[in-house]
């Protein structure tokens, strides 16, 4: 109604100054049969009113789905009236409607092309990576160490690179099944020897338990265990030798626990940690933080149910937890 008002207040004033015009006219001109001059004026308005009356009514859906935004893109595709006007706009937004998906389908097209070379691109690196490590191992040392520690980080790297691009159909990407928490914590340890030894920080595993086994996918929640291990390790160098790796329950649910003896996370980062490219503080110290860890293990973390928490004090560490709920908790079953 007040889209209805605002396209023909125009229209009104008009109308009413028109007839005014003719009643002051008509006395102008001596005449002044009042009562007749009012008829007519009443009958004017009484068959505008009535011309409105029907000029809204058989409008309605058309001014109703101006004023009401679409909640969706089919939307655009529902009919509104008969009337010549409504039909227009039922074309308009048909026409926009192919436009976009078409739009769309060239984006997603475009994308997909470029994720499939990314993906490509980053196994194509892995080999040559790997023949460098093996001609690495026939030098004398500290060049073997040293460039075998630079091509671990580049591996590191292109990991992330490779999971960035895989997150889009994680959907395809994950299998859940029963997976051992502390075999997983066992084989990042393994595999990250020589970064512990780089950073002379050591992971110290503690348990109450002799063995947590959750309902998860295996590939990706070591993803995300060795993300957190890391960041731990990184942020720890310098300032402890050891950070604690944690396995128990907590109210019929499952928790792996990372905790670190460093720096600490600032108050003011803690709540933008999880956004994608944020760094924070602690980021522009060590120019190493690309801002994506933490970012893919919240995203991977909530696509497969897994709860993660923080909690940080400046000077004193900070604590990750991963926490599989009583559903996801198969230990005890």
């Amino acid at each position: 109604m007040k889209l209805f008002m605002n396209e023909n207040k125009l229209l009104i004033g008009l109308q009413c100054f028109q007839f005014l015009m003719v009643f002051f006219v008509l006395w102008l001109d001596g005449y002044r049969e009042i009562q007749t001059i009012s008829y007519v004026v009443f009958l004017g308005f009484f068959l505008f009113g009535c011309y409105l009356v029907y000029h809204y009514f058989t409008r309605r859906k058309y001014y109703q789905r101006l004023e009401k935004p679409l909640e969706s893109l089919d939307e655009s595709l529902q009919k509104t009236e008969s009337v010549p006007i409504a039909k227009a706009l039922d074309h308009l937004l048909k026409s926009q409607y192919k436009l976009y998906t078409a739009q769309l389908s060239e984006i997603d097209s475009s994308k997909e092309e470029h994720f499939t070379f990314i993906d490509r691109w980053v196994h194509q690196m892995k080999t040559p990576l790997s023949v460098i490590e093996l001609t690495a191992q026939n030098l004398d040392e500290p060049e073997s160490s040293n460039i075998r520690e630079e091509t671990e980080q580049i591996k590191t790297g292109l990991n992330t690179v490779l999971y960035m691009a895989r997150l889009r159909t994680i959907e395809q990407d994950f299998q859940i099944k029963p997976v051992d928490v502390e075999e997983l914590v066992h084989e990042i340890n393994q595999d990250n020897k020589r970064f512990f030894i780089r950073n002379e920080v050591y992971p110290k595993l503690e348990k109450d338990k002799s063995r947590i086994v959750v309902e998860s996918d295996e590939k990706w929640l070591l993803f995300i265990m060795t993300q957190l291990i890391q960041n731990a390790v990184k942020y720890s160098a310098g300032r402890s030798k050891q950070i604690i790796l944690s396995l128990y329950e907590r109210k019929g649910a499952a928790v792996f626990e990372v905790k670190d003896f460093g720096i600490g996370i600032p108050e003011a980062d803690r709540k933008r940690i999880f956004h994608a490219f944020y760094t924070g503080e602690n980021g522009r110290k060590f120019r190493e933080s690309t801002g994506m860890g933490l970012y893919l293990v919240k995203e991977v973390s909530d696509y497969l149910g897994h709860a993660i928490e923080v909690e940080s004090t400046i000077g004193e560490g900070t604590k990750f937890r991963i926490v599989f709920s009583s559903a996801q908790n198969i230990t005890s079953l």
